[in-house]
């Protein structure tokens, strides 16, 4: 029988890339709960959520946070492209061309993206995290504009957006993370 994680997310695209990744080996049940964000870097939010939802369901848990950082803003805006401001989402704020926008005085349009997947077993169970970055830069919107900032990062050539799932899934930061998470859970059962 396949170990399983209560996937904390009310997000369909990134239940899809999780799902896509994790299964069959590992079987993701998706959650839809509303955990407050902590203010703080990447690692303290994923952590504080990931503890206040192990303490909500009682088993294991996944939580995740992503970031987008900016190498000519000092690694801005970060895990804050998630924050939810004044009655609206950072990136429904300012869209895509925003973020084109805020690097638009700078000749370095470097980035890199951040996932950091929160594990826990249980309530009381101390959180371990799995992180994962892909390098890419940021350019005019290019695809489809189903998943929040694809369109404007570009790894190798192509956006995130431009490209196939199964290719996205191989080489993003989530499929990097997930990597690490599902060798943790080979290494636990290697130990079993």
């Amino acid at each position: 029988m396949a170990p399983y994680v209560h996937f904390i997310t009310g997000n369909a695209n990134k239940l899809r890339e999780v799902k896509a990744i994790l299964e069959p080996e590992i079987e993701v049940r998706s959650h839809a709960i509303d955990l407050e964000e902590v203010q703080g870097s990447v690692e303290e939010v994923t952590l504080s959520k990931c503890q206040r939802a192990a303490d909500i369901m009682d088993g294991p848990v996944l939580v995740e946070d992503t970031a987008l950082c900016f190498n000519a803003l000092g690694g801005l805006p970060g895990v804050y492209m998630q924050v939810y401001h004044f009655g609206k989402w950072f990136l429904t704020t300012i869209g895509l061309e925003g973020l084109n926008n805020l690097l638009a005085a700078y000749s370095d349009k470097s980035a890199h993206a951040v996932c950091t997947f929160g594990y826990s077993e249980g309530r009381g169970k101390k959180p371990i995290l799995f992180q994962g970055r892909c390098p890419g830069t940021i350019v005019p919107a290019r695809g489809p504009t189903r998943f929040g900032w694809d369109p404007v990062f570009e790894h190798d050539g192509k956006t995130f957006a431009e490209m196939e799932p199964e290719e996205k899934n191989r080489i993003s930061h989530r499929a990097k993370a997930l990597t690490k998470l599902r060798e943790h859970f080979k290494q636990q059962a290697a130990a079993a």
